[in-house]
């Protein structure tokens, strides 16, 4: 769900976030974003979880946001800059497509060694703006996701934050698959751009794939993330569509 807030109208966006995220009694969503304006860049994107805490990234709400921008006709250029709590993002708009530029905040460990239960496991962790464990595995059908992913996401290992959780599965020297247990929502979402960015990421620097990169989300859409050999350039690429619009009626 995207909001324009740019009025600074919505003052508890937390509490507003539970309610209109709520599947039952809500709209129903995965995250709340609000655009707002900034002094650091054209925009300003704040990301808002179905539990109210707030995040600091989110690589497909950038893009919905972007292309939010260009629904409405706020603006018509098709390069902008947008701030986050990660940082500052360009975004390309080209049709329906569109392109946003990620990042590495925290350096990328591979193959640490967790217990979880009474197994060990191989994990890779990266921060493409939030934290994500990734575990790489033969086939991403087989996971059962939302018993495992509880037991990752607050693993002592990643901290009292926690942690996003991927299960990854390489299908070609340029394609991937892959299944997310998210910080925020405690579900399995349909797709995850942080988290495919992520998955790309790590994926390569073991040398199991070469950019660019496909990868199929648990929608059966695919993303494609764009980056050079050193990782100084990372882009996040996909299409959007707005499925609907609405008034909502605030409770009181």
């Amino acid at each position: 769900m995207v909001l324009d807030n740019r009025g600074m109208k919505i003052k508890n966006a937390s509490s507003l976030a539970r309610q209109m995220c709520e599947r039952k009694f809500g709209v129903g969503a995965d995250g709340m974003l609000l655009l707002e304006n900034s002094r650091l860049a054209d925009f300003r994107m704040r990301i808002f979880n179905p539990d109210g805490s707030e995040a600091e990234m989110c690589g497909n709400g950038l893009r919905c946001l972007v292309s939010f921008v260009k629904m409405k006709g706020i603006t018509t250029r098709k390069k902008l800059t947008i701030e986050t709590k990660a940082g500052l993002h360009k975004a390309y708009l080209e049709a329906s497509r569109v392109r946003v530029g990620m990042s590495i905040v925290e350096k990328a460990i591979l193959n640490r060694q967790i217990k979880a239960g009474e197994k060990n496991f191989t994990v890779h962790t990266v921060n493409t703006g939030v934290p994500h464990a990734i575990i790489m595995v033969d086939n991403v059908s087989e996971v059962d996701v939302s018993n495992q992913g509880p037991v990752f996401r607050f693993h002592e290992s990643f901290g009292p934050s926690g942690t996003n959780v991927d299960w990854v599965e390489v299908t070609g020297s340029k394609e991937l698959k892959i299944r997310t247990y998210e910080r925020g929502v405690e579900a399995e979402t349909l797709s995850c751009g942080t988290g495919s960015v992520a998955a790309a990421i790590i994926s390569y620097l073991l040398g199991r794939v070469v950019p660019p990169v496909n990868i199929k989300v648990a929608s059966g859409e695919t993303l494609k993330v764009i980056f050079n050999p050193d990782l100084t350039e990372i882009f996040l690429e996909g299409q959007t569509f707005c499925p609907f619009t609405g008034i909502w009626l605030a409770k009181k």
